[in-house]
């Protein structure tokens, strides 16, 4: 489905990916771990061109794109077959959850307006807003703002979906009905690539696991391997502090 090779990214003369290769195949839930400032995050959206990596390979889909050199087209390509959620949710805060639904749909996608209520009703539905989509995002909970989000990425189709700490702007109580529908689009089949904080979600619904430092890929592989014997001593320590601070 997805394999990298070499991601380099720098701002300037710090360096955060040290040619970082993942492996993703169709239907994995990967979740990607590790301390603040170890690339997670710029390792997702140099996957979806919305950084431009310094170096890199990636195969989607069947597809080598070269990460700094791609074309509009290219990256044109990649975007209408994957998704992106953001920690902040980004939704347009003057258009209803529905509108937020649709908006890709007809303005990017070319749908008519009537076949995109349509599919945007069916995914509000899945993730449990279908009787809030009139409501504008200040109406609603973080968690339900969340949700929408998702349904927008759904609705598009996408072969994969970036998730990027889709939980770490939630408080506490709101966190599990975002999980919850992850969850479900797990269950479903749905390929996932999530950077998270959420150790139960990455243990119990992931089935791969990177966990990163400083730029660099420190241990990868299958999660519940991960986490009842992990084989570097950094990993071990970061395992056990998140233990502690439970």
């Amino acid at each position: 489905m997805l394999v990298a090779k070499n991601v380099k990214k720098s701002f300037g003369e710090h360096e955060i990916l040290k040619d970082v290769s993942i492996d993703v195949e169709k239907g994995d839930v990967l979740s990607i771990l590790g301390p603040s400032g170890s690339g997670k995050t710029t390792l997702l959206r140099c996957l979806n061109f919305l950084w431009k990596a310094d170096g890199g390979i990636m195969t989607f889909d069947g597809k080598e794109y070269d990460l700094h050199n791609a074309s509009k087209h290219e990256i044109k390509e990649v975007r209408l077959h994957t998704a992106f959620v953001f920690q902040q949710y980004n939704l347009f805060l003057n258009k209803t959850a529905l509108e937020n639904v649709t908006e890709g749909l007809i303005v990017a996608r070319k749908m008519n307006k009537a076949d995109a209520i349509a599919k945007a009703r069916i995914q509000l539905e899945k993730v449990g807003m279908a009787d809030r989509e009139d409501r504008y995002p200040p109406q609603l909970s973080g968690g339900q703002q969340q949700r929408v989000a998702i349904a927008r990425a759904l609705a598009t189709d996408p072969k994969i979906i970036f998730f990027d700490e889709p939980t770490s702007a939630l408080d506490p109580e709101l966190t599990g009905e975002v999980l919850n529908v992850m969850r479900d689009l797990a269950d479903e089949g749905m390929t996932m690539l999530v950077v998270t904080h959420e150790m139960g979600f990455a243990k119990t619904v992931s089935n791969k696991v990177v966990f990163m430092e400083n730029g660099y890929i420190i241990e990868e592989g299958d999660s519940r391997e991960f986490f009842t014997n992990p084989k570097e001593e950094r990993t071990r320590a970061f395992l056990r502090l998140v233990e502690e601070n439970k």
